[in-house]
């Protein structure tokens, strides 16, 4: 396999079937999927046991005690099958281009970082009830651009400019100044040598992107964009954003470090 793809997710079972929906349009087949569940609801487990995956899986759990998110992805990247990890979360539909494009740029020394755009409501539900597919995204986008938006978010995150044309290698690929962990990819080996992700964030955010990458720039990998390539349909869900501080406040306390290797990470150093 060329990569191995891994989901995270808590219990949102229509979302991940949405997303699972739009693997079978990728244009590169030649991965695995990893299920990464912060948790290990029944419900899921039955889900995951009877969807029709086209490619092999794995489906991982851990007991639900709180946000543990770092551990389910250091699991993750331990039983993976393939050297290529490509990141995306439960919550986000991928663009049939999506895994060729983390694939087309993989090298050893980079971590890739492609955006999402964000999408409304309405769109969401469409999705999500299967009157639309992954394949029918580029259109509504186009669409709703012409209707000054049509209640989308980072609407120019969601135009794919293939390399392959002249549009495209003169704009895909643009600078990105930040990291999300649902639209990311990188070595095994790259990954391991920080130890992987900090298990002492117990917070969303931070710990799973912006930790991740300063560290990696300090042993050598170097982020590269994927804006407009690797594209990615975010769901629309009730705001669940909460305080950064804690996780800020630790992630500057290793900067001030330089502990670029963390402690606490795959290996318990």
């Amino acid at each position: 396999m060329k990569a191995s793809l891994i989901i995270s997710v808590y219990d949102n079972i229509p979302f991940l079937r949405a997303v699972l929906d739009s693997l079978r349009w990728q244009t590169e087949q030649d991965f695995e999927v990893i299920i990464s569940e912060d948790a290990e609801h029944d419900e899921m487990a039955r889900f995951v046991s009877e969807y029709p995956f086209r490619q092999p899986m794995q489906h991982l759990t851990q007991p639900d005690t709180g946000w543990r998110k770092e551990l389910a992805l250091n699991r993750a990247v331990e039983a993976a099958r393939a050297d290529w990890l490509i990141f995306v979360d439960g919550d986000c539909v991928l663009h049939p281009r999506f895994v060729e494009m983390h694939l087309r740029y993989a090298a050893p020394d980079v971590v890739l970082a492609g955006k999402r755009l964000r999408l409304s409501k309405a769109i969401s539900e469409r999705l999500l009830s299967g009157d639309i597919d992954a394949r029918q995204m580029p259109a509504i986008v186009r669409r709703s651009l012409l209707m000054g938006g049509n209640g989308l978010r980072h609407i120019e995150e969601g135009f794919f400019l293939s390399p392959d044309t002249f549009p495209g290698r003169f704009v895909s690929g643009r600078k990105n100044h930040s990291i999300t962990g649902c639209n990311m990819s990188l070595s095994r080996e790259a990954l391991r040598r920080i130890n992987g992700f900090d298990e002492d964030y117990v917070r969303p955010a931070i710990g799973e992107d912006v930790d991740l990458v300063w560290r990696l720039r300090g042993v050598g990998v170097e982020k590269r964009s994927l804006r407009n390539l690797a594209v990615q349909y975010h769901l629309w869900h009730p705001a669940s954003w909460t305080d950064q501080s804690e996780n800020q406040a630790l992630m500057h306390q290793r900067q001030a470090a330089n502990q670029y290797i963390c402690k606490n990470g795959i290996k318990k150093l």
